[in-house]
């Protein structure tokens, strides 16, 4: 599942946010849900008003967050709309989705300009005209300086709404305070902001209005570690027994480090669900079924990596403890600005990465400084490589320098444009080519003629099975190549998958098993070849 990431026009700010940031309760009666409309099975249509969603310019958010949001609150959304601003299409889609379904939610398409044109749409819907609601000719006045008696200003635009429109306040469960702004239904269609931190905001409050308290949608997931082709006779036979009682889906996951499809079952009954998920359980091959659960372990870094740690007596928990004291000593030795991690995408610098961001976070658990990371990006690198170390950037929110070049030509250049930093911790360990050949020790500065800088390496008793076993204990992503075959990752050029990883499968066809079941870790480097 996706995390939200609000991306709103300039445009539609100022639109939106302006009046309804300030829009406050009144004497309006506070939103309740009304009898006619909550039955049994209670359904929504939801409708996206924008030409900026259609031509790309924003990205739409609020799908998602409607979606799920009436989905746990018991509402049953059966179709998602996206239209333009075209006022026959609102009107004629508000008209159809209102007769389909027991709430239609719209967002998007209120504001003071031409193209706004939600609440005419609503109206024509329904046979009716807009009107100035007294109780908006006020806040437009208070709040834009409007004129009452010029409702053909862009500024009062916002006061006219449909002849039957009500006006809704939330209720903020944390706060205890009525919602500030309100929002405006007619009949059982309402109409929404499209900004979606409002929109979010506006929904959360009005949960009240939309919960279905005679319906809970029970849930379980399964995962597997192989693809759908192979498993779909199963689910064929899960779903022609159970379809009537259980909702079963299959979504494929093509990134993910720990599980190749997952599986959802839904019911309304938890009997019937648990028929359902037993029955499936006894036809997937248990080999298959991965023991998995949807996870936030950069959120839980320190207290999972610290877990690790304080396993007594356990050889791999005492070389976590051993390279967590390193990172801790750096951070007493350097502020976190004077700080950057080398970072390539590859496993090892992950497994490093994923110990500082533990280390930083247990020391600073509020107001925690950015760390940076240097990325030499060198020829012909993998799409792959490219597309998790983006992703990770964003995961850890990682303050990036991209370098080209060598690695000296990379830290003269970061010497150049970040002279505050002083240490760069690196993910060597003793099995690697380079520090085999050196007295490498956890601390040791560049060597002379190098941009000085103290080395950092904490991981220099990690052997590979170490940092396989680091991640995979803690659900960790890494770069989706691991899993082809690849167990050293250099570029386009000099790397292949590893010929110790080869298998013809029972079909004959020739693939690869993922890094971590190498066995002899002496072979790590052979599908490199510099």
């Amino acid at each position: 599942m996706s995390k939200l990431l609000p991306l709103v026009s300039g445009r539609a700010l100022f639109r939106i946010g302006v009046v309804w940031s300030h829009l406050r309760a009144s004497s309006v009666v506070m939103a309740a849900p009304t009898n006619s409309l909550v039955r049994h099975h209670t359904t929504a249509g939801v409708i996206i008003i924008g030409d900026e969603i259609l031509k790309g310019y924003t990205q739409d958010t609020n799908t998602y967050f409607i979606c799920r949001k009436l989905h746990s609150l018991g509402v049953k959304v059966e179709r998602v709309s996206v239209i333009g601003d075209d006022l026959p299409t609102i009107a004629d889609e508000v008209a159809q989705f209102s007769k389909r379904y027991t709430y239609v939610l719209t967002a998007g398409g209120i504001g003071p300009t031409h193209d706004d044109l939600t609440f005419q749409g609503v109206a024509d819907a329904f046979g009716e005209k807009l009107e100035p609601n007294p109780e908006l000719v006020e806040l437009c006045q208070k709040y834009l300086g409007a004129d009452a008696s010029d409702m053909s200003s862009p500024r009062m635009k916002m006061a006219l709404v449909p002849e039957s429109a009500k006006l809704l306040f939330g209720y903020d469960n944390k706060t205890k305070q009525k919602a500030r702004y309100p929002i405006v239904s007619v009949r059982n269609v309402f109409v929404f902001p499209g900004v979606p931190a409002l929109m979010e905001k506006a929904l959360t409050m009005l949960e009240d209005v939309f919960s279905n308290k005679d319906v809970t949608f029970h849930f379980k997931e399964v995962y597997v570690s192989t693809d759908e082709t192979s498993i779909a006779p199963y689910l064929n036979i899960v779903d022609a027994k159970h379809h009537s009682k259980v909702q079963l889906g299959s979504y494929p996951d093509w990134y993910n480090n720990y599980y190749r499809v997952k599986l959802t079952l839904e019911s309304e009954s938890e009997d019937d669900l648990k028929e359902a998920h037993q029955h499936l359980l006894s036809l997937l091959p248990q080999d298959k079924v991965v023991d998995y659960v949807e996870r936030d372990p950069v959120g839980q870094a320190a207290q999972e990596v610290y877990g690790l740690a304080d396993k007594d007596g356990d050889p791999f928990g005492i070389k976590v403890k051993a390279a967590l004291s390193i990172v801790e000593e750096c951070l007493e030795k350097y502020e976190v600005p004077e700080l950057c991690v080398s970072f390539n995408g590859g496993k090892d610098c992950t497994a490093l990465l994923h110990l500082v961001h533990a280390a930083i976070a247990k020391k600073y658990p509020v107001g925690r400084p950015q760390l940076q990371v240097l990325y030499i990006q060198r020829p012909s690198p993998f799409p792959e490589t490219e597309d998790f170390i983006s992703k990770t950037a964003e995961r850890y929110n990682l303050k990036m320098y991209t370098m080209s070049g060598d690695y000296k030509e990379a830290l003269q250049e970061l010497k150049r444009i970040q002279p505050q930093i002083q240490a760069v911790l690196m993910g060597q360990r003793r099995g690697d080519p380079y520090v085999s050949r050196t007295n490498m020790a956890a601390f040791c500065m560049t060597d002379s003629g190098w941009p000085q800088y103290m080395r950092v390496n904490p991981m220099l008793e990690f052997t590979f099975h170490d940092v396989w076993g680091f991640l995979r204990s803690l659900y960790l992503p890494y770069c989706i190549l691991y899993d082809r075959g690849y167990t050293s990752l250099g570029n386009m050029v000099n790397t292949k998958q590893n010929p110790d990883l080869k298998y013809v499968d029972e079909f004959g066809v020739t693939r690869y098993k993922p890094a971590y079941m190498l066995e002899d870790e002496t072979g790590e480097r052979d599908g490199r070849h510099s």
